[in-house]
């Protein structure tokens, strides 16, 4: 609950290396499911497949279903979200074009793993390296990017760990910027949450780039391996990931009725249990949820009296619109409370806080927020301040 304010076609080419190193993942798709342990939501406990997960609503930041979210993990091609969020940065201040070219060098084109098959020796232009890491997930675009902005992939991850904490990415320390097995390269459910809203509000025109379902160079085309694109559930990004370690994980972002939520799993078993487990938690997330509108930012909650003002009451207002994330059946059981000392004594000005709203029920945990005098009221002049004075004497406020 929070104070409103405002998320596989083949490729025309041998199959070596798609995705993050593969080895074990016969096995892996192929061994039984299994069950799955409850995760903590506001309405109880609730099964899922995978070993972390978050769900959150984008405009309240309301936590709707959390596992182990705050535990660094590998994150795999999810942390490529880091590497992207970099790129929109220099972007923004110019050190990058979309038109730029950038070289490819021997490094880069020799990456493993998923690929956009840049070659070595040729320039290919910012705007392609980036659909190729969000699109693509290809590590080789990744490479060039990081070399042309750091140059070295090692500097540049030490570069996106600074930035990452700069920006509240508490659990995350990233050693290349591709999410490569590396057991020092970790970020959690909540930081991936975090990041992804960054991306949404700050580069709205890049991350259009998130929901093409579909990017061809160098003559293959490549579908984007994000399920939710696919299916009916108002999807618009984020990103994939997989390693023989972390699992199939999904960082995703939908939006239905003009309510958006992101999603974060990982360590899921396999690619149709990351698909069908994380149409199931968005739907429910969707399903079982709502946003309350309670007040509007000017609006009045209450009419405060005032001693020795020139104006009898003045109104309470939050100061900004009040938004909750709660459950469906929540109002018939809500319970909401306004507290304040009268009279307030004047002068009273504007901003000034004059009491609280309690909000509580069940489903969403106890809220108490601020309420401000939402007028100026100025003390009265002496005479008029002396009656006044008298007539609280004789009848009380």
């Amino acid at each position: 609950v929070a104070l409103a304010g405002p998320a596989l076609a083949q490729a025309q080419r041998p199959q070596q290396g798609r995705g993050q190193p593969q080895r074990g993942q016969r096995q892996q798709a192929q061994a039984p499911r299994p069950q799955g342990s409850p995760a903590n939501t506001p309405l109880g406990p609730l099964d899922t497949l995978a070993r972390h997960a978050l769900i959150v609503d984008f405009d309240t930041g309301a936590t709707l279903l959390e596992k182990d979210a705050d535990i660094p993990m590998p994150p795999a091609s999810m942390s490529k979200l880091m590497t992207a969020y970099v790129v929109f940065e220099k972007l923004r201040e110019g050190r990058l074009r979309m038109e730029t070219e950038l070289p490819v060098s021997e490094r880069a084109w020799r990456m493993g793993g998923s690929k956009m098959f840049v070659e070595v020796g040729q320039t290919v232009r910012v705007d392609d390296l980036l659909r190729g890491v969000i699109v693509q997930s290809g590590n080789d675009a990744c490479v060039v990017l990081a070399e042309a902005i750091s140059g070295s992939e090692e500097a540049f991850a030490d570069m996106m760990t600074e930035r990452a904490r700069a920006i509240g990415l508490t659990q995350t320390t990233l050693r290349n910027s591709t999410g490569w097995p590396d057991p020092n390269h970790r970020m959690s459910c909540r930081d991936l949450a975090v990041l992804s809203a960054r991306i949404i509000n700050d580069f709205p025109d890049y991350y259009r780039i998130y929901s093409e379902k579909s990017f061809r160079f160098a003559n293959i085309s490549q579908e984007n391996r994000n399920p939710l694109l696919y299916r009916n559930v108002g999807a618009d990004g984020l990103k994939t990931g997989h390693t023989e370690e972390s699992g199939y994980g999904l960082t995703a972002s939908a939006i239905q009725g003009g309510r958006r939520v992101i999603m974060v799993v990982n360590g899921l078993p396999s690619m149709r249990v990351r698909g069908e487990e994380s149409e199931r938690l968005i739907g429910w997330a969707f399903r079982e949820f709502e946003n309350v509108r309670l007040f509007g930012a000017a609006e009045t909650v209450e009419e405060v009296p005032v001693y020795l003002g020139e104006r009898a009451t003045v109104p309470l207002v939050a100061g900004r619109d009040l938004v909750m994330t709660v459950p469906r059946n929540w109002r018939s059981g809500a319970q909401i409370a306004v507290r304040y000392a009268a009279p307030v004594k004047a002068p009273v000005a504007r901003g000034m806080e004059l009491g609280h709203l309690e909000v509580s029920g069940r489903g969403v945990p106890d809220m108490t927020v601020p309420l401000f005098a939402g007028a100026d009221v100025p003390r009265l002049g002496f005479v008029p301040r002396i009656g006044a004075s008298l007539r609280h004497l004789v009848f009380g406020s």
